[in-house]
């Protein structure tokens, strides 16, 4: 007997390597508009500032053909700044991603669940009681932020965790550290307060390759490791017991997958400070625009590049030439998604 495999609607089967993948063919194409448009808002962002460069002099510095002087602004100063934005969007999209898959839940992203504000709180304690140097502080923030996941995935255990318990205690260890943040601003000298909290607005204002590249590499290791764990973590989407009957380990992968997205997280916020909202909205704005029945890593990857680029962008021209931390923007963009997305669960509700 012999029968013919249909596919469903948008999906589109691939043979690589011997393999037969399913191609989400609208989440491909739109993942591919974003893409091309986040290059073309960062071309245009290194266009951008008191020097009145345009498009030919980006090309040219970038060829090796400009002068030393637009060679060095370009290259040195715009670039790692640019670079940063959409592998840092990136990387926080992917974190989100991860969060939201294993809580499997909408708000289940960093931001809410407090490893951003965990991060502040390191960055604090070593603006207290060390150098506050540059470096120490990326490594204060880079500790608080995965000391706090480490807390919450410990306080959420009994027997293992599920997303409702990771989300709550989570919200709850954020209001802590929040209130505790709070404390020690009040108990810095006026010159510690001050570079605390500009750092804790979340700034690209002083990226440069130094901060770029360790994030670079952090997310040319961690993805190929999610995406080598998205099908279990799909699995897992649809309960532990199912991912169990499929042959899933779900602790083992739920707590790599975890561990993953803090790192990625960490490693974002330890440079530029919090940066809110990103990791929470891109993967949502990936599952709707693309219309696939659960968050997706690369299309999520793909917009927290565009609207962490975009958002730069906004943050650098909007009030010019004055700057505006990037973290600002996102909040402000931000909080209107989440009165949306809070307003969507209501009439859902009902």
């Amino acid at each position: 007997m012999t029968g013919t495999l249909t596919w469903p609607r948008g999906i589109r089967p691939v043979r690589i390597a011997g393999r037969s993948l399913r191609i989400e063919v609208r989440a491909l194409v739109v993942t591919v508009v974003v893409l091309v448009l986040t290059l073309a808002i960062g071309a245009w962002s290194l266009t951008v500032g008191s020097a009145g460069l345009g498009l030919a002099d980006v090309v040219a510095a970038l060829r090796g053909e400009a002068s030393e002087a637009t060679t060095r602004i370009i290259v040195e100063w715009r670039l790692p700044r640019v670079v940063f934005a959409i592998v840092g969007g990136a990387a926080l999209a992917i974190g989100g991603a991860v969060f939201q898959s294993v809580t499997r839940n909408p708000l289940g992203s960093p931001d809410i669940i407090g490893f951003s504000t965990g991060a502040y709180t390191g960055a604090l304690l070593v603006a207290l009681f060390a150098t506050g140097s540059a470096l120490g502080t990326s490594i204060g923030a880079l500790a608080g932020g995965i000391l706090t996941g480490v807390a919450v995935y410990l306080l959420a255990y009994r027997r293992g965790v599920t997303g409702m318990r990771i989300i709550v205690v989570g919200i709850g260890v954020s209001l802590f550290l929040g209130a505790f943040n709070t404390w020690v601003l009040t108990t810095m000298r006026l010159e510690q307060a001050l570079s605390a909290a500009s750092w804790g607005a979340g700034s690209l204002n002083e990226i440069g390759w130094v901060h770029t590249v360790p994030v670079v590499v952090g997310l040319a290791i961690a993805l190929p490791i999610v995406l080598v764990l998205q099908a279990d973590m799909r699995m897992l989407e649809l309960g532990d017991d199912a991912g169990r009957g499929l042959g899933v380990r779900a602790e083992p992968v739920r707590m790599w997958l975890l561990l993953l997205g803090i790192a990625l997280v960490a490693l974002v916020t330890a440079s530029a400070g919090p940066i809110a909202f990103v990791a929470l909205a891109a993967p949502q704005l990936a599952m709707r625009v693309g219309a696939t029945p659960g968050v997706r890593i690369v299309p999520a990857a793909a917009f927290g590049a565009l609207l962490l680029t975009a958002s730069d962008l906004v943050a650098r021209t909007i009030i010019a030439p004055a700057q505006l931390p990037v973290g600002v923007v996102t909040l402000c963009f931000g909080g209107a998604y989440l009165v949306w997305l809070l307003a969507s669960f209501g009439r859902k509700a009902r």
